[in-house]
């Protein structure tokens, strides 16, 4: 949900107009538009480049890995995953929220890999490299926005 609709939802959940300071609260959020689309844009256009980079750096972190064992569709999997989880952050980044990260990446995270069995430790560094290289790609206060929405990833595989 973003900033805007989960304004309006708690100002109606109370039959009441917005208050001042959710007004300006939106008004924040406005303010901030060039530069959440700017970061969007930046990882939407470098999704390929981020996760190349990154695995090429946790493969040597974690060279014995399911996405570096010579199987090439366990490679291409584990690559579209971790592609999906940058285009949720720029889905997080846009809304202004946590929640499209939260529900549709990061519930029931845990069980998917284990199940899968594949080692959480693996998927944490993993991700830690994918927020490296998209961090990078960033100016610094563009990746200070980024960072924590990587960091929720990573600790709800934690």
């Amino acid at each position: 949900m973003s900033l805007v609709t989960e304004l309006i939802l708690n100002a109606d959940s109370e039959s009441r107009y917005p208050a001042p300071k959710e007004l300006r609260i939106y008004q924040d959020f406005l303010k901030t538009g060039e530069q959440r689309i700017r970061i969007a844009s930046a990882l939407a256009e470098n999704e390929q480049r981020i996760i190349q980079n990154a695995f090429a750096k946790f493969w040597e972190r974690v060279p014995v890995t399911p996405s570096n064992s010579g199987n090439p569709r366990k490679t291409a999997s584990c690559q579209r995953d971790a592609g999906w989880y940058v285009r949720l952050v720029a889905y997080s980044i846009v809304a202004g929220s946590e929640e499209p990260l939260v529900e549709i990446g990061t519930l029931g995270i845990k069980e998917m890999y284990n199940s899968l069995e594949i080692p959480l430790r693996n998927i944490v560094e993993c991700m830690k490299c994918v927020k490296d290289e998209a961090v990078s790609l960033l100016s610094p206060e563009d990746a200070s926005e980024v960072g924590p929405y990587f960091d929720l990833i990573i600790q709800s595989l934690s």
